[in-house]
């Protein structure tokens, strides 16, 4: 390969996923530090290349003109996308996808040099080099990606780098709700993508008593849908910030002592800045997302996919070790 690249690294969803990248994209950003390296994303997880420093420009699929059902939208956003993706000239396209919608539009690239996980023989021709999917933590198998295909390991950074506009928006916040800066605060995202993998609600507000009534600041976050089911602690005159921007709710993870919440992305958006999370999960596996490098920060299931049956007082005995530390056990 020549000393100038251009190189696509190809994530399209989820928030959780596209930040798990972050480790490959620093390895990648060490093998070739002249590149020029772009990121294909969905529309709804472009905010979070903001905090990449390692991408130089994000390009976005418009995944609602594709399912929109009109011909016309599909066939002006495919063309679209064909442009700039042609337009891109890539040397190289890493595919850390790995499903179909991915494969293809590594293909429609044209790059020379193709690499991804081959999960179907189907979609061998996509790939110039491609490897099975390793049963290991998501960021550790887009590293091991890397090494087959001849990179440098190098040093695996997992750091994204807040806009300062949102760490602002998250300052106005805590100004907004009376909440001190600096002063101990637990951040919560009691909501994931999915049903199975939450903690009772009942739970998380159980927690959030005990700490508040321990002095500790309490913010319960989440997305716009989550605001109604939020309104049992907005009656207990406790901070919401469901709704707010995605990278508002880094900033204001930033601003907090400890993160808590189950496996959902802004855990991993939060470890990606270097805060201490507490991270809620079913049986852990070598495959499971734990907070990278740090699967101490993690309370599981007794029992495989009974979250219910994590104990409040387990809960609040991890969290004692960064909220008050000389508290000893907590109570339940």
């Amino acid at each position: 390969m020549e000393s100038r690249e251009n190189i696509l690294i190809v994530r399209l969803t989820a928030i959780g996923d596209v930040v798990l990248t972050l480790p490959a994209v620093s390895v990648l950003r060490q093998n070739f530090p002249a590149a020029k390296i772009s990121f294909l994303t969905t529309q709804e997880n472009a905010t979070l290349l903001c905090g990449f420093r390692d991408v130089d420009e994000t390009i976005v699929l418009d995944r609602a003109a594709f399912r929109s059902g009109q011909p016309w939208r599909v066939a002006k956003e495919f063309f679209r996308l064909l442009r700039q993706l042609r337009a891109g000239k890539f040397s190289l396209v890493v595919d850390l996808q790995a499903n179909g919608e991915s494969a293809w539009l590594t293909w429609l690239t044209g790059a020379p040099q193709r690499w991804g996980f081959l999960k179907k023989p189907s979609r061998r021709r996509a790939y110039t080099k491609s490897v099975g999917h390793f049963q290991i933590h998501p960021a550790n198998s887009n590293l091991a990606l890397l090494r087959h295909c001849g990179l440098a390991g190098g040093e695996a950074r997992n750091e994204f780098v807040l806009p300062p506009d949102a760490l602002a928006a998250a300052r106005e916040f805590f100004n907004t709700h009376r909440l001190v800066p600096g002063k101990p605060t637990l951040f919560v995202q009691p909501f994931t993508s999915g049903a199975y993998k939450n903690w009772p609600l009942e739970n998380y507000l159980t927690v959030a008593r005990h700490w508040r009534s321990q002095g500790v600041q309490i913010i319960l976050g989440g997305g716009p849908a989550d605001r109604a089911r939020l309104e049992p602690a907005w009656q207990e005159g406790v901070a919401v910030s469901a709704g707010v921007p995605l990278l508002v709710t880094g900033g204001l993870m930033q601003l907090s002592t400890l993160v808590l919440g189950g496996d959902t992305g802004a855990l991993h958006l939060a470890v990606a800045q270097g805060r201490r999370v507490l991270m809620l999960m079913r049986e852990v596996r070598p495959s499971s997302p734990v907070p990278f490098q740090h699967p101490e920060w993690v309370v599981s299931t007794p029992r495989p996919s009974v979250m219910a049956e994590i104990p409040v007082k387990q809960v609040n005995t991890a969290l004692s070790a960064t909220l008050n530390p000389s508290a000893g056990n907590a109570c339940s």
